[in-house]
């Protein structure tokens, strides 16, 4: 089994992260929203930076940011990603992204995101079609 990837593995890796990037950004508004209404307006940008990086509100996030800096990782490295590490990048994304509303953690954040904003709705459709 060869451990070059193909293309179409790599096309599809790098189709999700696009995807991925924008589902990110979609749900950081929406939770930025959310707590705007909650605790009120963020005075800064520097002031959400800091927010998103250290609150416990915005810890739920972390696992998306995680998953988007491991696969700029693999299309950095100077060695070509092996099929296995993309078929595991992909799994991890096809892992996270499902919505729990009877989980904890990620998931059950993830649906209730869900629910509440169709942005995040339609952001999760083409993370699903780009893993397709």
């Amino acid at each position: 089994m060869s451990t070059e990837p193909t293309t179409d593995d790599r096309r599809k890796l790098a189709d999700t992260r696009k995807a991925l990037l924008t589902l990110h950004r979609v749900l950081i508004g929406s939770e930025r929203a959310v707590y705007e209404r909650s605790a009120g307006a963020i005075p800064s940008a520097g002031a959400f930076l800091q927010l998103l990086t250290t609150d416990p509100w915005f810890a739920w996030l972390r696992p998306l940011s995680t998953l988007i800096v491991e696969i700029d990782e693999a299309f950095a490295s100077k060695e070509p990603v092996a099929d296995e590490a993309i078929r595991t990048l992909l799994d991890a994304s096809r892992q996270l992204i499902a919505p729990d509303e009877q989980g904890d953690g990620f998931g059950r954040y993830y649906a209730e995101a869900m629910q509440r904003d169709p942005d995040v709705v339609i952001a999760h459709g083409d993370v699903m079609r780009a893993l397709a």
